[in-house]
């Protein structure tokens, strides 16, 4: 079974490889058969393992629901627990560490529930000092629920038009969008650089410049999720494990939160010109 995202085939070949030679999340399972061999069975032979339980549409909701609880739990803490003379240091802290254990999870080959509940108690940590931020300390009064509101909104109509087929996550459609986010991610990075040396472009400012880059940003991480959706129903095409749920549902915390954070900053844009 193949598929044209790259991610979805590292680990389609690690799951098919699970179930053909027995290795496990941590390698070779020693002295136990791969899942797709008959287990030996009678007397002095051990008990058969179970079987391998694929993944469901249902099993990455459940652990998208339980990854949103505990960002929201880690947010509120966040917010209420770090004092105002510690925000730009923990803020700057949890974004870099939030940024590396994104890269480990993305390019790893086996699913990682334990760094996935990781990233989103560091990345909550991230929402709630950004949060705060802008509403208590920039005043932009209920700018939070706002963004909340409108985030949840994009997600859903985004679900809708993938599920009746008004946008289709085709070849052509996964190659333009990665590289679109790849380009975003390198401008972004590129910005925050030369702002280290005050050097300001202007594509993070209350100007029409930033607007237009934020509302850019906003585009590209709402078709993200179509990206996201195209690799869960993908994954349980191909029969990946159950517990690829994770990263199915990771997929989509991240591009919530990326949509979370544009939003919460095109509006305080807006709410600047009042």
């Amino acid at each position: 079974m193949r598929t044209s995202n790259p991610v979805l085939s590292r680990l389609g070949q690690a799951a098919e490889r699970e179930r053909s030679t027995g290795y496990g999340p941590y390698g070779p399972t020693a002295g136990q058969p791969g899942y797709g061999q008959p287990y030996p069975s009678g007397p002095g032979f051990p008990e058969a393992a179970p079987a391998v339980q694929p993944m469901t549409i249902d099993d990455v909701v459940v652990k998208t629901v339980t990854l949103l609880g505990i960002t929201g739990v880690s947010a509120v803490a966040a917010w209420n627990l770090i004092p105002q003379s510690l925000l730009g240091a923990a803020w700057i802290g949890a974004a870099v560490v939030g940024l590396v254990l994104g890269f480990i999870i993305s390019f790893s080959r086996m699913a990682n529930p334990a760094l996935v509940v990781a990233y989103a108690v560091v990345e909550g940590a991230f929402v709630g000092l950004v949060s705060k931020f802008f509403q208590e300390i920039a005043g932009y009064q209920g700018i939070v629920l706002q963004a909340v509101v409108a985030t949840f909104g994009v997600f859903f109509l985004m679900a809708f038009l993938y599920r009746a087929r008004v946008i289709r996550a085709t070849p052509k459609f996964q190659r333009g969008m990665i590289a679109v986010m790849g380009g975003l991610f390198a401008v972004m990075l590129i910005n925050l650089v030369l702002s280290l040396f005050g050097v300001h472009t202007g594509l993070r400012d209350n100007g029409a410049l930033g607007i237009i880059f934020s509302i850019v940003c906003i585009v590209v991480a709402s078709l993200s999720f179509i990206l996201s959706f195209n690799e869960i129903e993908e994954g349980v095409r191909m029969g990946l494990p159950q517990r690829y749920s994770w990263t199915a549902a990771f997929g989509i915390l991240v591009s919530l939160i990326w949509l979370y954070i544009e939003i919460l900053r095109l509006l305080s844009f807006l709410q600047g010109d009042d």
